[in-house]
């Protein structure tokens, strides 16, 4: 692993070249580019500002919008993912390369705008007038969402090659993903009204103590115990670890499949 690691650092160029190429065919053919980061999460609150206004839904918009900007980034990743091999079968099967690079790559790009969006995010929070929690629990927050989505993609993206079926079962298993976790509500509407168990059942869905942990962190809401986050937060680490072991193995196989 530290071997990995030292690899990787040393091609950190290499790395840094395929971010920037990626977020260049995101942004392909299109007039404002990367400003797209900001605008889109932009006419989301906008939006939604609206719709909820007309319609006079009793919804907490900061929670709202926080949820779905965080998931945004989640499901990116894992969409993208799908394509982060098998869409560069040229470079798999003609250049010497740690692997890696290419999901490791794929994420970060995405981070890029996340980056962005989570700027507009804070921007708004600050203009809506929100009390912010601990924010210097942050950065754990974004590194554990981080390993989540490239454990997960690490995982995505190698199936993928070998069952070309993955893309249609990944797109049912995000929507029921979606509405399993706090995206849209509160937490606390399963700690409030469910036993013990299912609460813990809950929090073994890793981005719901993701979600709960930004929201603490951003909006300072009704704590939810730090033992629920905390096994959340293992969950995700974990999915890294398997993630890494997965691809590890499928690796030596790439060049046969593509």
């Amino acid at each position: 692993m530290i071997n990995q690691l030292k690899d990787l650092f040393r091609r950190r160029e290499l790395i840094w070249i395929l971010i920037q190429r990626n977020l260049k065919i995101r942004y392909k053919n299109s007039a404002l580019g990367v400003c797209w980061s900001l605008l889109s999460p932009l006419f989301l609150i906008l939006i939604y500002s609206v719709f909820l206004g007309l319609i006079r839904v009793p919804i907490h918009l900061p929670t709202l919008v926080s949820g779905i900007i965080v998931w945004q980034f989640h499901a990116l990743c894992l969409g993208d993912s799908l394509h982060c091999i098998l869409g560069n079968a040229n470079l798999v099967t003609k250049a010497a390369f740690p692997r890696i690079i290419l999901p490791l790559s794929m994420v970060g790009a995405n981070a890029v705008n996340f980056f962005f969006s989570f700027l507009v995010l804070l921007a708004y929070l600050l203009v809506a007038g929100t009390s912010f929690g601990p924010v210097w629990w942050l950065p754990l927050v974004v590194l554990t969402h981080l390993a989540l989505s490239l454990g997960l993609s690490l995982i995505a993206g190698s199936a993928n090659v070998f069952f070309r079926d993955t893309e249609h079962v990944l797109s049912v298993v995000m929507l029921a993903w979606f509405f399993m976790s706090p995206v849209i509500y509160e937490p606390n509407m399963i700690t409030e009204a469910f036993p013990a168990w299912v609460q813990w059942l809950f929090f073994a869905n890793p981005m719901s103590g993701l979600l709960t942990a930004y929201r603490q962190t951003l909006l300072s809401h009704d704590p939810v115990g730090l033992e629920y986050i905390a096994l959340s937060f293992a969950v995700c680490w974990a999915v890294l670890g398997v993630g890494l072991l997965v691809f590890r193995g499928a690796e030596p196989r790439f060049g046969d499949e593509l």
